[in-house]
């Protein structure tokens, strides 16, 4: 194979293969257009924490359970500091009509802006798609997009603190989300980890950074210690 050809190659797979984000990357920003008209993703963020949630397509019966359930619990991210968006690969106007259908199956209609993500950008920047998807979005079935099924929680910093991924037959369980974003919001605060299914409220490890001498002058009471890496305090501010 000649350079040329090889070089050729090599950019067709780039166009074909998904972007990868990790933990700590910064959020891909972008523009697009929502039911709350269109936003510049970083600024919309502002200081704030923010949850991005996506769906294959509208009209999609276990989407449909998650969005309303989402507006029922949108308080608890509000007294969060948290905004919430979320996304499906379908035009606004669909976007509308699938409102009416959740709040008349789950009693409550979104009360977040939903991005309609028609040209598929934010799909393919949180490398959801594949960059060689095109086409137009209204006929691709759900089993077509059936990778937008994530959630990204984004801090203030604007960098992606959790990426959790499901399947299209597997509802998405928020309540864990909002007892992560209390785990990451408390270690941003503090220098602790939080420990198995720990609750806001219950003991958590003082952070493997902290030396036994620092971590003295933070809890001058002491701590447990069933083995010397393992440092059990209460929450800090509980």
């Amino acid at each position: 194979m000649c350079a040329r050809d090889a070089r050729r190659e090599a950019a067709i797979l780039r166009q074909e293969v998904a972007v990868t984000l990790a933990l700590n990357d910064v959020a891909p920003d972008f523009r697009a257009e929502t039911t709350d008209g269109p936003i510049q993703f970083h600024d919309w963020i502002g200081d704030s924490w923010a949850v991005l949630f996506s769906h294959p397509k509208d009209f999609t019966p276990v989407c449909t359970t998650e969005l309303g359930y989402m507006a029922r619990i949108k308080p608890e991210f509000d007294r969060r500091g948290v905004k919430i968006i979320g996304l499906s690969v379908d035009p606004l106007d669909r976007h509308a009509g699938w409102a009416d259908d959740i709040e008349e199956t789950q009693g409550h209609a979104p009360n977040f802006p939903m991005i309609a993500d028609v040209d598929f950008a934010v799909s393919k920047a949180y490398g959801m798609l594949p960059a060689s998807v095109s086409g137009d979005p209204t006929v691709r079935t759900p089993a077509d997009n059936q990778t937008v099924r994530n959630v990204f929680v984004v801090g203030p910093d604007k960098k992606i603190k959790l990426i959790l991924v499901y399947p299209m037959t597997t509802g998405r369980n928020f309540d864990e989300v909002l007892r992560v974003i209390d785990s990451l919001q408390l270690t941003a605060r503090h220098k602790v980890a939080t420990p198995v299914n720990w609750q806001s409220g219950e003991d958590v490890i003082i952070a493997g950074s902290v030396s036994d001498d620092d971590a003295r002058k933070q809890y001058p009471d002491g701590w447990r210690a069933p083995k010397p890496y393992i440092r059990i305090v209460p929450q800090p501010g509980s």
